[in-house]
């Protein structure tokens, strides 16, 4: 697995992760729905600590900076 995830992609990701578990756990989000934003919150948290997005890979993208 090679990163395709810049730091901006990165930092927003966790962002979005925390508004979700935030509006879980105050009760915003509850039932199905609260039960998937934990999902995408965890997949979120997961792609950001690691660098990589498999829908990335499978779209061609990658907004990791090009080292030289």
């Amino acid at each position: 697995m090679k990163a395709n995830m810049g730091g901006i992609d990165r930092g927003i990701r966790l962002i979005v992760a925390a508004i979700a578990v935030i509006l879980y756990f105050t009760g915003t989000l509850t039932g199905t729905l609260g039960i998937i934003a934990l999902g995408v919150a965890g997949v979120f948290t997961l792609t950001s600590i690691i660098s990589f997005c498999p829908l990335y890979a499978l779209f061609g993208l990658n907004t990791c900076p090009v080292k030289q």
